[in-house]
């Protein structure tokens, strides 16, 4: 089955996706492996499984030892060093260079991006979750944000069409609401995580402790190899151990045949035909020439990043739409979310002293969400809720050193672990309020001439309040299972800093009051579709990318199917 191929061979094609990161990746391999010629647009350089430069360097082996001079973070990189770990020197090289990239801000917003094929799917966290029935039933049953077109017995299918083929390793507890997937086998608690979960499950009905469910391997898996517990995932993995566009979908697509990758293409806009009521095509700045090419297509996947696809669609704005293509209810660019974080507490155990652990888990543990799930559960305080992260490990000899300094005892200090630790840190929803939104900034412009984005963005009342049940509830859970030393923190930043932005392009059920449809159509231009992080109406409190890869894989389905009627 072949569309559209009438025109230049160059330029034509059946669909085209822009962004390559894990919504274009699927997309890509979704409608390339249902036969249509498919353009993957990436506005970075390309970068090749498994070509990671400093995968396999130690860090005695990198120029400054894994940090990057004070001078280059300053010129390069201070909006994406925000995080305090993204910016490394063994992963400076995937990030955006501020200055080249800028942005602004009303009200502080972290924008963590990279531009290169794979996006971010080479640097994310790879905690897999799917979403709860109650998360698609939220914003109707409580009043904030827009319903949800779709609920999750619509979703589960393609959850599980997904796992499979990613590979999400995992334990089965049969909670409500955090659906069960189809799991690799669980990697293991140490003890210290043992002790947590057997305290938590005799303390508490209401709540459980289990393994983090990872995009890391634990068996090879569809031809790529398991998880080798170096915990160097966000330098790129050339064993394959997680799932990454580089590594699992992209090479699906590139076996098809029918795929086209130009990588150095800033997507300037969506070409809209009036007459048609259709998108036609893109309209691409090469980023190595800056000239600019028009590519035509059927139907188009926009996949380039909640903010970047935002960024474009505001930035196709026509004699119809003077705010851009999909605008017209009003809400592109609005309800803007992302997790906050960084309230928990810690605690120490005199026990185990005579046990450790093997390697370096690239996973943690996880207690999912607990509050406003029943009557017994409702807080008065906030609405929504929050999960759990964290992990417990031993102390290493840097904590005796200023006692020691030299000689035998130092040496002997290097030799012995100190005390288990267990962190809890909380995420939490944030609710997808109108007024946390960006604007297009056309005076300011890029490296390449586009516009940029302006950011005002805050958390509000409902999440201060929730960080509080935050902090005490890990505290108290520590202190049952016999922790010492139980401290609560609240490092409270500013949206973005979960590298887990969403909305700005919400689905709905109402053209009125959203941008995409059910299916993920932009109602304005129904060959259009955005599949990634913007479409989101709400943010629940679980990890976000298992649900971008479930969208994209039921919109392509439908996409296809809409072509095959010649609806489309």
């Amino acid at each position: 089955m072949y569309f559209n191929l009438q025109g230049n061979d160059e330029t034509t094609f059946d669909a085209i996706v822009v962004g390559s990161g894990i919504s274009g990746g699927w997309a890509a391999k979704e409608l390339s492996e249902k036969g249509l010629k498919t353009l993957i647009l990436e506005r970075g350089r390309d970068v090749k499984h498994p070509e990671y430069p400093t995968a396999t360097l130690n860090v005695y082996q990198l120029p400054h030892r894994d940090r990057v001079p004070r001078e280059e973070i300053e010129r390069d990189f201070p909006k994406q060093n925000r995080t305090g770990y993204t910016v490394r020197e063994s992963t400076k090289h995937w990030w955006v260079k501020d200055h080249e990239q800028p942005y602004q801000e009303i009200q502080r917003f972290d924008w963590m991006r990279g531009y290169h094929v794979g996006g971010r799917s080479i640097m994310w966290g790879r905690q897999s979750y799917r979403w709860g029935p109650q998360d698609f039933t939220a914003n109707l049953e409580d009043g904030h944000g827009a319903d949800w077109p779709v609920r999750y017995d619509e979703m589960a299918p393609w959850y599980d069409y997904v796992e499979t083929f990613a590979g999400i390793s995992g334990r089965k507890e049969g909670l409500p609401q955090l659906p069960d997937g189809q799991f690799l086998p669980p990697m293991d608690f140490n003890c210290s995580e043992q002790h947590l979960r057997e305290s938590i499950a005799k303390n508490y009905k209401d709540r459980i402790l289990t393994i983090g469910r990872t995009a890391n391997l634990t068996v090879a898996h569809n031809g790529r190899g398991p998880c080798q517990f170096r915990n160097r995932c966000i330098r790129g993995c050339p064993y394959g151990g997680y799932f990454s566009s580089n590594a699992a979908t992209l090479p699906a697509a590139y076996a098809t045949g029918n795929v086209t990758l130009r990588p150095f293409s800033v997507v300037e806009s969506i070409i809209y035909d009036p007459k048609k009521k259709r998108a036609t095509g893109v309209r691409v700045i090469d980023a190595e020439t800056m000239e600019v090419h028009e590519f035509s297509a059927k139907i188009i996947f926009l996949c380039a990043s909640t903010l970047n696809s935002t960024l474009i669609l505001m930035n196709s704005a026509n004699e119809i739409w003077s705010d851009g293509l999909g605008s017209s209810s009003g809400e592109l660019g609005h309800n803007l979310m992302d997790h906050h974080f960084r309230a928990g507490a810690t605690g120490e155990f005199d026990e185990w002293g005579d046990q450790y652990y093997k390697g370096r888990r690239a996973n943690g543990i996880y207690i999912p969400r607990f509050r406003n799930l029943s009557k017994d559960t409702t807080m008065k305080d906030f609405v929504r809720g929050y999960g759990y992260q964290g992990g417990g490990s031993r102390e290493d000899w840097t904590g005796s050193v200023a006692e020691l300094a030299v000689g035998r005892g130092l040496k002997e200090a290097f030799q012995t672990p100190g005390k288990w630790r267990i962190g809890l840190t909380g995420f939490g929803e944030c609710l997808p309020y109108h007024e946390n939104k960006v604007t297009l900034n056309r005076e300011v412009r890029d490296k390449w001439g586009m516009p940029t984005l302006v950011f005002d963005c805050s958390f509000k009342e409902n999440e201060l309040n929730m960080r509080k049940d935050m902090q005490q509830q890990a505290a108290e859970m520590l202190e049952a299972a016999g922790a010492k030393n139980v401290h609560t923190y609240d490092q409270l930043g500013a949206p973005g800093l979960g590298i887990h932005e969403m909305g700005t392009a919400r689905m709905g059920r109402d053209p009125k009051t959203s941008v995409l449809n059910k299916h993920n159509q932009v109602w304005d231009a129904p060959n259009v579709f955005v599949t990634d992080g913007a479409s989101m109406a709400s943010a629940a409190c679980q990890n976000p990318s298992l649900t971008y890869m479930a969208l994209t894989a039921r919109a392509a389905d439908f996409a296809v199917s809409e072509l095959k009627k010649m609806n489309l």
